[in-house]
């Protein structure tokens, strides 16, 4: 897969701390990823990756895990994968502040959590207005989900989409509120509810950055077109599948 939003020509080898930042994008829009990877999408030796992978790794930025075995494995090493930690996505300008917390806090304690539910969906509504005509107008569930994947990545959360078995995913590298949505998990569910209608099927929340899982992951079934805007079918409660 061809890395968006880092041009190796952009990035001059000899420079330690412009190089390092390419490769934690790297690793932020694409991880868990290997060292070789990285260094053939980058232009850089396997060797300078590994330094600057384990300079990440020691600062905290980032870890490691064993890839999985496919068939027999050879001699040598396992390759290992690459991925940020929350600390190295802090990186990329998305440091929380206290502020959004204390704010929700306060809003719940006043009126309770429907008045966190009706925020985030007041928050939500305006990404849906800015981008629902791009998403609503591809002919299909995957176009559809690459609609929102360029959405999403535009509004900051470094989205891709892929096709996985009978449906498509949706990958989330960065989320601007994970430190906000792990207290209070109304945005994403009003998040998820919004994707069902601007897609038109039922979805499925996987995996999600505020519970701890290394990129928030949405399952999206390949399904005839459905009217927009008929949710009674795809989501209860919010958003979360039933």
């Amino acid at each position: 897969m061809k890395n968006v939003g880092t041009d190796p020509a952009a990035v001059p080898a000899g420079h330690d701390g412009r190089t390092r930042h390419a490769v934690a994008r790297l690793l932020l829009e694409q991880g868990p990823v290997t060292a070789a990877s990285v260094a053939e999408q980058l232009g850089l030796s396997p060797t300078a990756v590994r330094r600057h992978l384990d300079a990440l790794v020691a600062d905290g930025e980032a870890v490691s895990r064993e890839a999985p075995s496919r068939g027999r494995r050879g001699r040598g090493r396992p390759a290992k994968l690459f991925l940020l930690t929350e600390q190295g996505r802090a990186r990329f300008g998305h440091a929380y502040d206290d502020l959004a917390v204390a704010a929700l806090r306060f809003l719940a304690e006043q009126g309770g959590v429907e008045a966190v539910r009706a925020f985030a969906e007041r928050r939500v509504t305006a990404f849906v207005d800015r981008h629902r005509s791009a998403i609503v107008a591809q002919p299909d569930s995957a176009e559809r989900a690459k609609a929102l994947a360029t959405a999403l990545t535009r509004e900051g959360y470094a989205a891709s989409a892929r096709h996985v078995g009978a449906g498509e995913q949706l990958c989330q590298h960065l989320c601007p509120v994970a430190h906000v949505a792990a207290e209070f998990p109304q945005l994403c569910e009003t998040e998820t509810a919004a994707f069902a209608d601007l897609l038109g099927t039922h979805v499925q929340r996987l995996a999600t950055i505020a519970r701890g899982d290394a990129v928030c992951t949405t399952h999206i079934p390949n399904t005839p077109r459905t009217t927009v805007g008929d949710a009674d079918t795809r989501t209860k409660d919010g958003g979360e599948p039933a």
